[in-house]
């Protein structure tokens, strides 16, 4: 059980570093967009080779995966809605729209993107004694741009450095919590309800970033993010193929 928090908070802990990196460093809004696409392009790779396909090889039918997928899409849609309307709509973008949104809203807003990865590491060790290393990497990696974003948003809308640094360690240590979550729930589950729960993660993570890093990476990256995007998935499976 302690490898999976550790394991979770690690793959986290990027969140951290993403925030030390934007807070030192003045990085430009195409920077910024053109990360956040590599990030999903990473993001995209795992979901593909490390959640839905380890999903379909479990499932006894693909019944468990597909409503899996769409009920993860379903759940994060709604906690997405009620957050949206709380006002944390705005929470990856980097150019200081956070002004409007609650302090609440944003930081429920970073923790509902970043659960449902965060659980599937639990639920790898268990299953397997060992956390893969390609869905870690994708999960680490892509958590830079969403830090480096937020980041860069909430001190230009007035944050102060201290508060958002505190709030991406919680963050990372409530990640950790999830993971040790994936690894405690599931210990007596059929592979059928595995299956649902990687396809849940896998749908719930395609619709964060249909909502929120892929829009915002285009428009502040434009069309390089095609480039960038495809590179991330590139580099995410090469990771896979050595695993």
């Amino acid at each position: 059980m302690a490898a999976a928090f550790g394991w979770g908070t690690l793959a986290a802990s990027s969140l951290v570093i993403g925030a030390i990196v934007a807070l030192l460093f003045k990085i430009s809004l195409r920077s910024i967009g053109l990360i956040m696409a590599f990030g999903s392009g990473v993001l995209i790779s795992a979901i593909s080779f490390d959640l839905v396909q380890e999903a379909v090889e479990k499932s006894s039918g693909h019944g468990w995966v597909v409503g899996g997928f769409f009920a993860g899409c379903l759940v994060f849609f709604g906690g997405d809605w009620l957050i949206d309307r709380m006002g944390g709509s705005q929470r990856k973008d980097p150019d200081g729209s956070q002004e409007g949104g609650s302090s609440l809203s944003i930081v429920l807003g970073s923790v509902l993107d970043g659960i449902p990865e965060s659980m599937v590491i639990g639920l790898t060790i268990f299953e397997g004694g060992a956390v893969g290393a390609a869905y870690l990497a994708a999960v680490f990696i892509s958590n830079l741009p969403e830090s480096i974003s937020s980041t860069s948003g909430l001190v230009t809308s007035g944050w102060q450095k201290s508060r958002v640094l505190w709030m991406w360690i919680a963050i990372a240590v409530i990640s950790g919590l999830a993971s040790l979550a994936g690894y405690g729930l599931f210990q007596n589950s059929s592979p059928d309800t595995v299956a649902f729960v990687l396809a849940f993660a896998a749908g719930a993570i395609l619709t964060m970033l249909s909502e929120t890093m892929m829009p915002e990476a285009f428009e502040h990256g434009g069309k390089l993010v095609g480039i960038a995007t495809t590179l991330g998935f590139a580099v995410a499976f090469t990771i896979h193929t050595l695993d």
